[in-house]
């Protein structure tokens, strides 16, 4: 289960990696968001993987950490938070600059790419 668990966070934390290397907004967006997943996980699996054990002490004969599951809930607020400003600071940039690259700037091949040429060979 720990390899899966392992696995599923490498995973998160790596396409969170190359989509945030990405040229437009959008995907930086769902690579810091990815990352935001990693990171809960990555806090959530600190307080030891178990299946029957309790937050409270007395309850039960093995008991689980709350602390990283209040890390957990403070850092998803904390992220959604960020990915709202995120979001928000993508729109007014496509708003003021016309385009939606993460620098302003459209590659210089672009104009190639999206204009045809007409009566050229």
């Amino acid at each position: 289960m720990e390899a899966l668990y392992v696995f599923c966070v490498g995973i998160l934390t790596f396409s969170g990696i190359f989509l945030c290397l990405r040229g437009r907004t959008f995907p930086v967006v769902l690579g810091l968001t990815l990352l935001s997943y990693a990171v809960n996980l990555f806090l959530f699996s600190s307080g030891r993987l178990r299946l029957d054990g309790a937050a409270i002490l007395g309850t039960s004969e093995s008991y689980t950490d709350p602390l990283p599951q209040a890390l957990v809930l403070t850092a998803i607020v904390i992220g959604f938070a960020m990915i709202a400003f995120v979001v928000i600071l993508a729109m007014r940039a496509r708003a003021d600059l016309g385009n939606d690259f993460v620098d302003g700037r459209e590659p210089p091949d672009a104009d190639q790419a999206i204009k045809p040429t007409r009566g050229k060979v």
